[in-house]
């Protein structure tokens, strides 16, 4: 595999075998963004799009994309290059995936999380990883010695289910298996219930029991908004926001033990300063 850096258009041929769903090599004019999120100063997404097709995502109407071509992948070809000069001039926590899954199935082929999370790495930077996927396991020899969170995203333990409303994505026991292993292996990880829809109702608790096994201590949940989300599917399905589920998740998380929180609490507070100000910063000295 050819190293990320130093590339061409080209040079991004691949091989096949790791993945060959839809995608579009582009160029990123900035890797960081400022983060809307609490703790995250910060956000790189390194692709674009993201094929795991959840049908409760926002980001198509967040960053204005059409949904029709959401799911074909945009690969930011120069997005490590581009990071390497930005970080100098940076400090505080990087959110990794706050748009797109960062370890979704074309990262297998192009490996731009790993490239982003090295340079990372390397200037002892806080990172905060969100992810569905079991991929990030490949990264644990990273991800050990850094000052890293990864939040797991787990909505549901019925396959079936999973199928319906992520169709891309890992289905849940590769993801509990997942925060199994992180938790093992001593990286900060927690369990990302969001958004919490009705398909949950009556599986509360063999959702809670399965967290449990996985060692995680921490849950935090996010109710179902459909602010900037395409209904017809949800519509469709019946499916919809469950304030009951979520406070029945919330009950089972404090007669367990573990920590449940309604995002976002205690985990989002910021580490550092104003993004705002370093980004301005940023543009007058690249």
């Amino acid at each position: 595999m050819r190293t990320i850096t130093d590339t061409t258009l080209g040079d991004f041929t691949g091989e096949p075998l790791e993945w060959d769903g839809p995608f579009r090599l582009v160029e990123c004019s900035r890797a960081l963004s400022p983060s809307g999120l609490p703790e995250m100063d910060y956000a790189v997404n390194p692709y674009g799009g993201c094929e795991h097709g959840c049908i409760y995502c926002y980001a198509p109407g967040h960053t204005h994309s059409e949904l029709s071509e959401w799911r074909v992948v945009r690969v930011k070809r120069n997005v490590v290059d581009r990071l390497a000069k930005e970080l100098p001039y940076v400090q505080g926590t990087v959110g990794l995936g706050t748009v797109t899954d960062p370890y979704q199935a074309a990262e297998r082929r192009f490996r731009l999380t790993r490239g982003c999370l090295e340079l990372l790495a390397s200037r002892g930077m806080c990172v905060h990883i969100h992810t569905k996927s079991d991929l990030v396991l490949r990264d644990l020899d990273l991800l050990r010695d850094m000052d890293a969170v990864v939040g797991m995203t787990i909505t549901t333990v019925d396959d079936r289910i999973s199928k319906m409303t992520e169709p891309g994505a890992p289905l849940p026991r590769a993801r509990l298996q997942t925060l199994e292993r992180l938790v093992e292996e001593g990286v900060d990880a927690y369990a990302l219930v969001a958004p919490v829809m009705s398909t949950l109702e009556g599986l509360e608790g063999d959702l809670m029991d399965a967290l449990r096994e996985t060692g995680v201590s921490e849950v935090y949940m996010d109710s179902l908004n459909l602010r900037l989300v395409d209904t017809t599917r949800l519509d469709r399905m019946g499916i919809r926001p469950s304030p009951e589920a979520e406070s029945i998740l919330d009950s089972l998380c404090r007669d367990c033990g573990v920590k449940g929180t309604r995002c976002f609490g205690d985990r989002y507070r910021r580490r550092s300063g104003s993004s705002i100000h370093w980004m301005v910063r940023l543009a007058t000295l690249l």
